[in-house]
């Protein structure tokens, strides 16, 4: 463990400027592209043709489409996202996996996207086609309670399937996270860690499940890099969003984000019947038109909910400062982050705004630099 204060590197910040700004590039031409394929389907008429080669009964006709469609949008991107997801993080040493490896955990995370994918897509036909005044509402009732049960999930099932999920070895620091845990009025099952150095030069920590299912988990590349005060600071943001009840307004946020997106396209859908040749808004060959309204949406409003999550984490490293009390552990986590994740420090105004939802590193350097004056005044 590293105990010297860190320093910003700005080698390291020339190259996080770079790796962000091709990060970005790539990931606008893949939506690009798919806005191209999906609207080439419905407005070059072959959505319709293609559902109707299909003649199977609802809801099978549209888990045919579905799988058509999944499986050309892969082929058609596979160039892109092998150089996004492999070769980009390798040129900039964030990653060092083996290619097979890479190759089965992206078959993974495909298939459980696919499965999850092809379900909602299922009951939503279903739902269209049987509830066709209110399909939206039970679609959004119904992904919600999934939303709610993948995150309950998520330190069990999901992390194993990529990670070995250990619990952490070294007592004295369990002991003092589970105790600051505790402080925060945060109930944990106990500390894990995850071999995250077997793929990623990165670091982290979280809080991941809930109820009876949350634990405390641990990149194994932050217990090699960090001294025992800055993990426990970065711990302390995690749980200063329970302290502030964070993750229940986010989940409320992401249900109206939810409902609405779905009533807007079932508004899009009924709109398109007669322009597009479709025979109902249950028509699978409206299946693209559903996918892109739903895309327009998050697009459109992802600067707002960008806006409300810098201020929900400026909030939880508040918390962080005033549950450890150790502004130059967090001033120094942070900085060793921004250096060791290939962080942008000060991002242009505009990608900030546009992109970030966590505040850059040099706001919350201030803030913590605010604490540390405010603290020495109080005591002087």
């Amino acid at each position: 463990m590293q105990s010297a204060q860190p320093r910003l590197n700005f080698r390291r910040q020339k190259l996080a400027r770079q790796y962000a700004r091709q990060a970005r590039w790539l990931s606008l031409a893949q939506s690009a592209i798919v806005a191209v394929i999906f609207l080439g389907l419905i407005f070059g008429g072959l959505s319709v043709k293609l559902s109707r080669i299909l003649a199977v009964p609802q809801p099978w006709v549209s888990a045919l489409y579905f799988i058509i469609l999944m499986v050309g949008l892969g082929i058609i991107l596979m160039p892109l996202s092998y150089y996004q997801g492999f070769i980009l993080p390798h040129r900039y040493d964030l990653a060092h996996q083996k290619i097979k490896g890479w190759l089965v955990d992206r078959a993974k995370a495909s298939a459980l996207s696919f499965v999850l994918g092809l379900a909602i897509v299922i009951l939503i036909y279903w739902l269209l086609a049987n509830f066709p005044g209110s399909w939206w509402l039970w679609a959004g009732v119904s992904l919600l309670l999934l939303s709610l049960l993948l995150s309950r999930l998520a330190s069990t099932l999901l992390l194993s399937l990529f990670f070995k999920l250990e619990p952490l070895a070294d007592d004295k620091l369990k002991n003092r996270l589970t105790n600051l845990a505790q402080r925060a009025r945060t109930s944990i099952i106990g500390v894990f860690t995850i071999n995250l150095s077997s793929k990623s030069t990165t670091a982290n920590a979280m809080l991941a499940g809930w109820g009876r299912t949350r634990r405390i988990v641990l990149t194994d590349t932050l217990l090699q890099k960090y001294s025992a005060d800055e993990i426990e600071v970065v711990l302390a943001h995690e749980l200063g969003h329970h302290l502030h009840r964070d993750i229940p307004k986010l989940m409320a946020i992401q249900a109206g984000m939810i409902f609405v997106g779905l009533y807007l396209s079932d508004l899009v859908l009924k709109a398109g019947v007669i322009p597009l040749g479709l025979q109902g808004p249950a028509d699978p060959a409206g299946l693209p038109l559903l996918f892109l309204s739903l895309g327009v949406l998050m697009i459109a409003i992802t600067p707002l909910t960008n806006a409300y999550s810098r201020r929900v984490e400026i909030q939880a490293d508040k918390a962080a400062l005033e549950l450890t009390d150790n502004p130059q552990a967090f001033i120094a986590a942070m900085t060793r982050l921004t250096n060791q994740n290939l962080s942008v420090a000060d991002p242009e105004l505009w990608v900030e705004l546009l992109f970030y939802d966590h505040p850059p590193y040099t706001k919350r350097i201030n803030l913590a630099r605010l604490y540390n004056s405010k603290v020495l005044t109080e005591t002087s």
